[in-house]
């Protein structure tokens, strides 16, 4: 792996940033490539972490690589976190390469978050899929708990052998926010502190199409894609630092109308994910519109300066299919992506944290849909 900076900076020389990272499946191979070159270039500190399905286990695992080295040099913390990282996405290759001589019963949880609604599509023929789906019969004939009886869930058990996640909750070095949400109300749960188990990321994962709702305190959880892929509020309201960096791996915006069904049901789940992250966006900047204007308190509103990494047409251009699928290749290929990508937007755009947003929420995220001001607003 070719390095980006041969010999590191001691210390971080911007930030703290903050970190959104989305969730897609294999596709989170990507932001382990991101994190895993802004670890290596070692300019940017970071205050907070937001991950949601996939990147909620890239944040847990890159917090606790940096937990697991607290106390010594920052260049040996960046590099547990590489490793931390490093060792999960191992495992996730290792476990496809083992999910063959696996029982139905083992296989669906790790479908779950390496595939979904595309591992699961790809059982029944499009027509018959369609149909299915316009009857109500295809969810009902696929219910997890039915499936999954035993709620068998390998990947919980990988994640609590790989993260210590008591250490992570004593660990003041970084803060977590993992987003499940919550079945009764369909709003968005936060776990950090000691609430962030093993079960929370598992919860964050949860479609629930294809498993049964995570149980937590008396609470059941589905995937937290429904109220925010990521959520981005707990980095406004919980950190100081105003630079958000979005690390986005779920495209807005596709240019060719989805025809198969496997790919219609997985563009559902695209527009469906990317609706909170909208929502959060349109609020972000009417409230720097109206700082702006002079019509709030800077004391009491906080100016977000927001930041994305993307892997722009050369990720969008991965198949749908692609998410479920496990393999090296595949994985180390979308890492170096991200590397790739994260080299980028350092080069052109690290002069710009703590300084100013670097893309244009409305133009980006809004469209027409910008909330208008109220000039009588005071």
């Amino acid at each position: 792996m070719s390095r980006l900076n041969p010999t590191p900076t001691a210390g971080p020389s911007h930030g703290p940033v903050n970190l959104a990272l989305q969730g897609g499946g294999s596709h989170g191979a990507f932001t382990w490539g991101v994190l895993d070159a802004l670890l290596e270039d070692g300019r940017l500190g970071f205050e907070g972490i937001s991950g949601t399905s996939a990147g909620a286990m890239n944040a847990v695992a890159m917090a606790h690589g940096l937990a697991h080295a607290e106390g010594q040099s920052s260049l040996a913390m960046r590099e547990s976190a590489r490793a931390s990282l490093k060792a999960l996405w191992d495992g996730v290759v290792s476990m496809g390469a083992l999910q063959t001589s696996l029982s139905h019963a083992q296989r669906v949880p790790f479908d779950l978050l390496f595939g979904g609604l595309a591992s699961m599509a790809g059982q029944q023929s499009p027509g018959q899929m369609v149909s299915d789906a316009l009857t109500g019969f295809w969810a009902n004939s696929f219910s997890p708990y039915q499936t999954n009886p035993l709620d068998i869930n390998p990947l919980q058990d990988f994640l609590e052998r790989l993260v210590d996640f008591d250490r992570l909750a004593a660990f003041r070095g970084v803060k977590v926010f993992v987003l499940a949400t919550k079945v009764s109300t369909g709003k968005a749960e936060i776990f950090s502190g000691k609430r962030l188990t093993a079960k929370a990321v598992m919860a964050s994962a949860c479609l629930p199409t294809v498993f049964r709702a995570v149980e937590i305190e008396g609470e059941q959880y589905w995937d937290g894609g429904y109220s925010g892929n990521p959520a981005i509020h707990p980095l406004v309201y919980e950190c100081k630092s105003r630079d958000v960096v979005l690390v986005q791996i779920n495209p807005l915006r596709r240019n060719t109308v989805p025809t198969t069904a496997p790919d219609i049901l997985d563009r559902l789940n695209e527009i469906t994910f990317n609706s909170a992250l909208i929502a959060e966006m349109r609020a972000i900047d009417f409230v720097k519109r109206l700082l702006a204007e002079g019509k709030l308190d800077p004391a009491h509103y906080k100016n977000v300066l927001m930041h994305r990494i993307d892997g722009g047409r050369e990720l969008d251009a991965y198949p749908a299919s692609s998410k479920a699928q496990t393999d090296a290749g595949l994985i180390y290929k979308l890492r170096d992506l991200g590397r790739q990508c994260a080299s980028h937007w350092l080069g052109k755009t690290l002069p710009e944290v703590g300084v100013v947003s670097s893309i244009n929420i409305a133009h980006d995220y809004l469209d027409d849909m910008r909330v208008p001001v109220d000039h009588q607003a005071s």
